[in-house]
């Protein structure tokens, strides 16, 4: 069981965020292996990686909405993982803004927000990854 304090996540979220982020990753850059560069395309390119991928970012949208409140303002005042943290924040969203150009933008930004997307979504990743491990050394769960 986790202790909690000021900026630290109960378990259920903290899962629910890890899951929903991590699922909407690595759904994403299925999709981008797949449909651009043709591995496993029939599978990886389908569009049901992209359904997932969507939903995913649903979850992953309301799991961050969940963080906002608390962790993020905790970390902010206390200067941990700034880095990673914030630049989380300001990747997530250009993603969100680049999505939204993908489905409702002019045909002309397409291909500019498609290339965004990949690489913020990419660099995303990275620093998720980190942001998480880097926390979980620094936050061991406590023992029962």
């Amino acid at each position: 069981m986790r202790k909690h304090g000021l900026g630290k996540m109960p378990t259920w979220q903290r899962w629910f965020t890890i899951a929903s982020l991590t699922i909407c990753s690595l759904s994403g850059i299925a999709f981008l292996v797949g449909h651009e560069f043709h591995i496993s395309k029939a599978i990886l390119g389908d569009h049901s990686v992209l359904a997932l991928h969507g939903i995913a970012a649903a979850f992953a949208l309301m799991a961050f909405g969940t963080v906002m409140p608390f962790h993020i303002k905790a970390g902010l005042k206390a200067h941990k993982n700034l880095i990673s943290g914030l630049s989380q924040l300001a990747i997530l969203a250009i993603l969100v803004v680049t999505a939204l150009l993908l489905y409702y933008g002019p045909e002309e930004w397409h291909e500019t927000s498609e290339l965004t997307h990949w690489v913020l979504g990419l660099a995303f990743f990275g620093f998720f990854v980190f942001h998480v491990v880097n926390y979980s050394i620094k936050q061991p769960l406590a023992k029962t």
